[in-house]
């Protein structure tokens, strides 16, 4: 039976009782867009291939356990999480980060809210640190003291406020990459 002229609303009862017939209609209105959302954010054919892949084979697999009243709004949302989930894992190559960084910029100077939003989440997660931490942290970032000057001021060594340095950019880079990237990421989605 040919299923081309259904809407996703007509596949989906037909998929759930294992019609493949319907899920290949599905399969092909939809396999097009959902890659180039994937390849636009990775900048991976391979990748982005085998993340919508992934996701297709996962609906039918789990296809009558699935309570979704929209399929294309859930394969977009199934793509996204697991575009996510390659960037979290460290799948894509090694440009991807310089493509974001430069993506992050353009989408920030376009609209100052998401920057707003990124100086929350920074603000956050300095206010997160250890005592000792944030105030060396705000000394060098927000005073722009030398290390030798918050030394003197704090009465402790120099090497000391290295070390406070050190584990608060090391602390603030691995929570706000993952930050900034979801972030990043998924507002990419809206332009």
């Amino acid at each position: 039976m040919l299923y081309t002229d259904y809407t996703d609303d007509q596949l989906l009862p037909l998929i759930r009782e294992g019609d493949a017939a319907a899920f290949e209609v599905l399969y092909r209105r939809h396999w097009q867009s959902l890659y180039a959302v994937a390849k636009n954010i990775l900048r991976s054919s391979e990748l982005a291939k085998d993340i919508v892949q992934e996701v297709f084979a996962s609906f039918w697999q789990r296809r009558s356990d699935l309570e979704i009243v929209y399929p294309k709004a859930y394969l977009q949302q199934a793509v996204r999480y697991q575009v996510l989930n390659a960037i979290r894992a460290d799948k894509v190559d090694a440009g991807f980060y310089q493509r974001l960084a430069d993506t992050s910029r353009e989408i920030v100077e376009e609209n100052p809210l998401i920057f707003k939003e990124l100086q929350h989440v920074l603000a956050d997660l300095v206010g997160s640190l250890p005592e000792d931490c944030r105030l060396a942290f705000h000394l060098s970032r927000e005073e722009e003291l030398t290390y030798n000057q918050i030394a003197d001021y704090l009465n402790i060594s120099v090497k000391t406020v290295e070390k406070k340095m050190s584990r608060s950019l090391r602390f603030l880079r691995s929570r706000l990459d993952r930050s900034a990237i979801s972030i990043i990421v998924v507002l990419s989605f809206f332009r």
